[in-house]
């Protein structure tokens, strides 16, 4: 059963819009890049559904989570169909996200009360997803749609609340184009995680970057 209720994983995102997506095979590096990422403020952590036994990787994290991390909302990422998505709910997954819309994963997590935020490229897409309850959705790719797209869109429906994944970078003028667009808050992916880092065990250096990352964050 997830730890935070979806008000609560709402509430974290919006205190601190910057969500990391990673995936590692080792469970040890997983839960050593999700403390480092607590320490550099980071308050939701999205693990990506990739790889064998990806399930079983996520499952010691959030156990790691529960008592390492404790402010720590930890979800599943790439998730795009509905028996995914209750696995993963069923293990502690504070919420779950999509490269895609899927109408039948939105009933699943919205029986359980678990945040979904599915991936949406138009804003029929988003129109869509909003009408089955999905009060935050991914913009995606981002890189390909841009920040343009997002102040488009936010024109003609600005109660949206949008999340942008792809083409990210934890710098600051790259966060001050999305946030000023309008995103409600981003996802990052390997940029926020240098290879040499992880690698290494260089983990100060990845808090300083997410501390850095939500320093460059309008209104903070």
């Amino acid at each position: 059963m997830p730890k935070f209720d979806k008000l609560q994983v709402w509430n974290k995102m919006e205190k601190a819009p910057v969500v990391p997506v990673f995936y590692n095979k080792d469970i040890e590096t997983a839960c050593k890049v999700v403390k480092a990422c607590y320490d550099g403020g980071i308050r939701l952590f999205e693990f990506t559904n990739r790889g064998d036994f990806a399930h079983e990787v996520f499952q010691g994290v959030v156990k790691y989570a529960a008592k390492e991390c404790p402010e720590m909302a930890v979800g599943v990422g790439s998730v795009v169909e509905p028996a995914t998505a209750a696995l993963y709910m069923q293990m502690g997954a504070c919420f779950v996200v999509g490269p895609l819309f899927n109408e039948e994963v939105a009933k699943v997590c919205n029986r359980r009360g678990v945040p979904y935020i599915p991936g949406c490229g138009s804003v029929t897409e988003v129109g869509k997803a909003q009408e089955s309850g999905c009060e935050i959705c991914k913009l995606f790719p981002g890189d390909v749609l841009g920040p343009k797209m997002v102040k488009g869109l936010m024109a003609p429906m600005p109660w949206s609340k949008i999340m942008v994944t792809g083409g990210v970078a934890p710098e600051k003028e790259n966060l001050e184009s999305w946030f000023g667009s309008g995103a409600f808050a981003v996802g990052m992916g390997s940029k926020l995680f240098p290879k040499e880092a992880v690698a290494s065990g260089k983990w100060e250096d990845i808090s300083r970057l997410c501390a850095e990352c939500l320093s460059f964050v309008p209104g903070r």
